[in-house]
Protein backbone atom coordinates (compact mmCIF):
# COMPACT_ATOMS: atom_id res chain seq x y z
CA UNK A 1 0.00 0.00 0.00
CA UNK A 2 2.75 2.41 0.98
CA UNK A 3 4.83 1.50 -2.08
CA UNK A 4 1.96 2.05 -4.53
CA UNK A 5 1.20 5.47 -3.04
CA UNK A 6 4.89 6.43 -3.28
CA UNK A 7 4.97 5.36 -6.94
CA UNK A 8 1.83 7.37 -7.67
CA UNK A 9 3.24 10.45 -5.89
CA UNK A 10 6.53 10.16 -7.79
CA UNK A 11 4.77 9.93 -11.14
CA UNK A 12 2.59 12.98 -10.33
CA UNK A 13 5.65 14.95 -9.25
CA UNK A 14 7.48 13.99 -12.46
CA UNK A 15 4.52 15.12 -14.58
CA UNK A 16 4.26 18.42 -12.73
CA UNK A 17 7.91 19.41 -13.29
CA UNK A 18 8.47 21.62 -16.33
CA UNK A 19 10.46 20.23 -19.21
CA UNK A 20 14.08 21.27 -19.40
CA UNK A 21 14.73 24.31 -21.56
CA UNK A 22 16.15 23.77 -25.00
CA UNK A 23 19.10 25.74 -26.31
CA UNK A 24 18.41 28.45 -28.84
CA UNK A 25 18.08 27.03 -32.34
CA UNK A 26 18.79 29.04 -35.47
CA UNK A 27 17.79 28.38 -39.05
CA UNK A 28 20.53 29.17 -41.55
CA UNK A 29 18.98 28.46 -44.95
CA UNK A 30 17.94 24.81 -44.87
CA UNK A 31 20.19 23.98 -41.93
CA UNK A 32 19.28 24.17 -38.25
CA UNK A 33 22.02 24.83 -35.73
CA UNK A 34 22.64 26.15 -32.25
CA UNK A 35 26.00 27.70 -33.20
CA UNK A 36 25.89 30.58 -35.68
CA UNK A 37 29.55 31.53 -35.58
CA UNK A 38 30.70 32.50 -39.06
CA UNK A 39 27.29 32.13 -40.66
CA UNK A 40 25.14 34.87 -42.08
CA UNK A 41 21.40 35.09 -42.61
CA UNK A 42 20.53 32.94 -39.61
CA UNK A 43 17.21 33.47 -37.82
CA UNK A 44 16.17 32.38 -34.36
CA UNK A 45 13.50 29.67 -34.41
CA UNK A 46 10.76 30.59 -31.94
CA UNK A 47 7.41 29.21 -30.93
CA UNK A 48 8.26 25.74 -29.67
CA UNK A 49 10.86 23.07 -29.48
CA UNK A 50 12.56 21.86 -32.63
CA UNK A 51 12.99 18.16 -33.23
CA UNK A 52 15.42 17.15 -35.93
CA UNK A 53 15.39 13.64 -37.28
CA UNK A 54 18.61 12.78 -39.02
CA UNK A 55 18.26 10.89 -42.28
CA UNK A 56 20.24 10.15 -45.36
CA UNK A 57 21.66 13.03 -47.31
CA UNK A 58 20.57 13.53 -50.88
CA UNK A 59 22.83 14.87 -53.59
CA UNK A 60 21.91 18.44 -54.47
CA UNK A 61 19.87 18.81 -57.66
CA UNK A 62 19.54 15.09 -58.30
CA UNK A 63 16.10 13.73 -59.05
CA UNK A 64 15.21 10.26 -57.78
CA UNK A 65 15.75 7.66 -60.44
CA UNK A 66 14.14 4.24 -60.73
CA UNK A 67 16.13 1.18 -59.80
CA UNK A 68 18.02 -0.47 -62.58
CA UNK A 69 20.23 -3.46 -62.95
CA UNK A 70 23.06 -3.11 -60.36
CA UNK A 71 25.69 -4.00 -62.98
CA UNK A 72 25.28 -1.49 -65.83
CA UNK A 73 25.93 -2.51 -69.39
CA UNK A 74 29.20 -1.34 -70.99
CA UNK A 75 27.32 1.21 -73.13
CA UNK A 76 25.80 2.84 -70.05
CA UNK A 77 28.99 2.70 -68.05
CA UNK A 78 30.85 4.63 -70.74
CA UNK A 79 28.23 7.39 -70.75
CA UNK A 80 26.98 6.62 -74.26
CA UNK A 81 23.46 5.73 -73.10
CA UNK A 82 21.80 9.12 -73.54
CA UNK A 83 22.52 10.90 -70.31
CA UNK A 84 21.29 14.21 -71.73
CA UNK A 85 24.80 15.45 -72.50
CA UNK A 86 26.04 14.53 -69.06
CA UNK A 87 29.01 12.27 -68.52
CA UNK A 88 27.29 10.35 -65.71
CA UNK A 89 24.91 7.45 -66.40
CA UNK A 90 21.22 8.34 -66.48
CA UNK A 91 20.02 5.51 -64.22
CA UNK A 92 20.68 4.77 -60.57
CA UNK A 93 21.68 1.36 -59.39
CA UNK A 94 19.90 -0.61 -56.72
CA UNK A 95 21.34 -0.60 -53.23
CA UNK A 96 23.71 -3.48 -52.48
CA UNK A 97 21.21 -5.00 -50.03
CA UNK A 98 18.51 -5.27 -52.71
CA UNK A 99 17.85 -8.79 -53.97
CA UNK A 100 19.21 -9.40 -57.43
CA UNK A 101 16.76 -10.60 -60.03
CA UNK A 102 18.24 -12.41 -62.98
CA UNK A 103 17.13 -11.44 -66.45
CA UNK A 104 14.86 -14.43 -67.26
CA UNK A 105 12.87 -13.92 -64.03
CA UNK A 106 12.50 -10.21 -64.73
CA UNK A 107 11.39 -10.89 -68.31
CA UNK A 108 8.78 -13.33 -67.01
CA UNK A 109 7.51 -10.74 -64.52
CA UNK A 110 7.37 -8.08 -67.22
CA UNK A 111 5.49 -10.45 -69.50
CA UNK A 112 2.96 -11.22 -66.77
CA UNK A 113 2.51 -7.53 -65.99
CA UNK A 114 2.03 -6.73 -69.67
CA UNK A 115 -0.60 -9.47 -70.02
CA UNK A 116 -2.51 -8.17 -67.01
CA UNK A 117 -2.38 -4.60 -68.33
CA UNK A 118 -3.63 -5.74 -71.74
CA UNK A 119 -6.56 -7.55 -70.10
CA UNK A 120 -7.40 -4.46 -68.04
CA UNK A 121 -7.22 -2.31 -71.17
CA UNK A 122 -9.60 -4.60 -73.08
CA UNK A 123 -12.00 -4.59 -70.12
CA UNK A 124 -11.86 -0.78 -69.86
CA UNK A 125 -12.39 -0.34 -73.61
CA UNK A 126 -15.42 -2.68 -73.49
CA UNK A 127 -16.83 -0.71 -70.57
CA UNK A 128 -16.21 2.55 -72.48
CA UNK A 129 -18.17 1.26 -75.46
CA UNK A 130 -21.07 0.29 -73.16
CA UNK A 131 -21.03 3.69 -71.44
CA UNK A 132 -21.03 5.58 -74.75
CA UNK A 133 -23.86 3.46 -76.10
CA UNK A 134 -25.94 4.12 -72.97
CA UNK A 135 -25.00 7.84 -73.03
CA UNK A 136 -26.32 8.11 -76.61
CA UNK A 137 -24.45 11.34 -77.44
CA UNK A 138 -25.80 13.12 -74.37
CA UNK A 139 -29.41 12.05 -74.88
CA UNK A 140 -29.93 8.74 -73.06
CA UNK A 141 -33.41 7.32 -72.77
CA UNK A 142 -35.35 8.58 -69.78
CA UNK A 143 -36.11 6.09 -67.06
CA UNK A 144 -39.45 5.71 -65.32
CA UNK A 145 -38.27 7.31 -62.08
CA UNK A 146 -37.11 10.45 -63.90
CA UNK A 147 -40.35 12.38 -64.12
CA UNK A 148 -38.43 15.25 -62.64
CA UNK A 149 -36.20 16.63 -65.44
CA UNK A 150 -33.43 17.49 -62.97
CA UNK A 151 -33.04 13.81 -62.05
CA UNK A 152 -32.52 13.08 -65.74
CA UNK A 153 -29.95 15.86 -66.06
CA UNK A 154 -28.10 14.60 -62.98
CA UNK A 155 -27.95 11.09 -64.42
CA UNK A 156 -26.66 12.43 -67.75
CA UNK A 157 -23.96 14.42 -65.94
CA UNK A 158 -22.93 11.33 -63.95
CA UNK A 159 -22.76 9.29 -67.14
CA UNK A 160 -20.55 11.92 -68.76
CA UNK A 161 -18.25 11.92 -65.71
CA UNK A 162 -18.07 8.10 -65.80
CA UNK A 163 -17.06 8.22 -69.46
CA UNK A 164 -14.34 10.76 -68.69
CA UNK A 165 -13.02 8.69 -65.74
CA UNK A 166 -12.99 5.53 -67.81
CA UNK A 167 -11.18 7.32 -70.66
CA UNK A 168 -8.59 8.51 -68.17
CA UNK A 169 -8.12 4.91 -67.02
CA UNK A 170 -7.69 3.79 -70.63
CA UNK A 171 -5.09 6.50 -71.26
CA UNK A 172 -3.17 5.46 -68.14
CA UNK A 173 -3.20 1.80 -69.13
CA UNK A 174 -1.92 2.71 -72.60
CA UNK A 175 0.90 4.76 -71.05
CA UNK A 176 1.88 1.81 -68.85
CA UNK A 177 1.83 -0.56 -71.82
CA UNK A 178 3.97 1.92 -73.76
CA UNK A 179 6.70 1.54 -71.15
CA UNK A 180 7.07 -2.13 -72.04
CA UNK A 181 7.77 -1.40 -75.71
CA UNK A 182 10.79 0.78 -74.99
Amino acid sequence: MLISSLVAAASLLGAALPATAQERVYRCGNEYTNQIKGRSGCKLVEGGNVTIVRGTTASVGAAPAPYSNPSPSPARASGGGGGGGSSSPSTASAPPSAPRIDTPDQRARDSDAKTILEQELRRAETRQAELRKEYNNGEPERQGNERNYQKYLDRVAEMKASIARNQSDIDGLKRELGRFSR
